[in-house]
């Protein structure tokens, strides 16, 4: 069983964990509620061992601090994250709900720029689009690795 600090997949696939957010998202009438919103989903991440909050597993290209984690069990990828910032802990905990708990074919398989489709990088700061892509990027190539591995 994956331990505790990874995010466990609330819907079956990558692409109905998409359409669930973008769904969540539209129920709300200005950006300042969808902020909130994305803040309050960075509070539903699993707490992140501090022991992982070191360089070996922190993202490249982030304003914030951005830390991953994973872990591999029957053919799937789980991914742990956090960040030291409110706002990039949401979009974390977004990023993982559509990627963690899925095979590495899955991953490779699914568009990369949904946060952007959904609006949320042009609401952004360049710099926080810029470090969450390198999370995105960082997912896919742990993603191809794993499926080169098999």
């Amino acid at each position: 069983m994956v331990a505790s600090s990874f995010v466990i997949p609330q819907e079956k696939s990558a692409v109905e964990a998409i359409a669930a957010l973008e769904d969540e998202l539209s129920l709300f009438d200005d950006w300042m509620q969808r902020y909130q919103y994305i803040i309050e989903l960075g509070h539903t991440l699993p707490p992140y061992p501090p022991e992982w909050a070191d360089e070996q597993h922190k993202i490249p290209g982030c304003q914030s601090q951005v830390w991953l984690e994973v872990a591999k069990e029957d053919g799937q990828l789980y991914f742990a994250g956090a960040s030291d910032a409110a706002i990039v802990s949401g979009l974390v905990a977004m990023v993982l709900r559509v990627y963690s708990g899925r095979t590495p074919e899955e991953i490779l398989t699914t568009k990369v720029d949904f946060l952007k489709e959904m609006g949320l990088l042009e609401a952004l700061s360049t710099n926080r689009g810029n470090g969450i892509a390198s999370m995105v990027k960082v997912i896919q190539e742990t993603a191809r690795h794993n499926l080169q591995a098999e």
